[in-house]
């Protein structure tokens, strides 16, 4: 690989590792709101559309988390 696109790799990884803070934090912010509603909203549908959300950022977290593996695997 040359030079130019490994810094363009690079560069796309840091991206990647920024947008997956990003959304770490978020997801720890509803994790948080969520473990904050009493138990009752907890089971109710807004407390199913809340879980749904923090499931879904969690996936997000973990594809960004794969896709900059397999970034930093191509870098090798």
């Amino acid at each position: 690989m040359n030079n130019k696109r490994r810094k363009q790799l690079h560069a796309i990884d840091e991206r990647l590792l920024n947008l997956l803070d990003d959304i770490g934090d978020i997801c720890k912010e509803e994790q948080e709101a969520f473990d904050n509603m009493p138990e009752s909203l907890q089971n109710s549908a807004k407390g199913e559309i809340a879980s749904a959300a923090i499931d879904a950022l969690q996936d997000a977290v973990n594809a960004l988390d794969e896709a900059s593996a397999a970034l930093s695997e191509a870098l090798t």
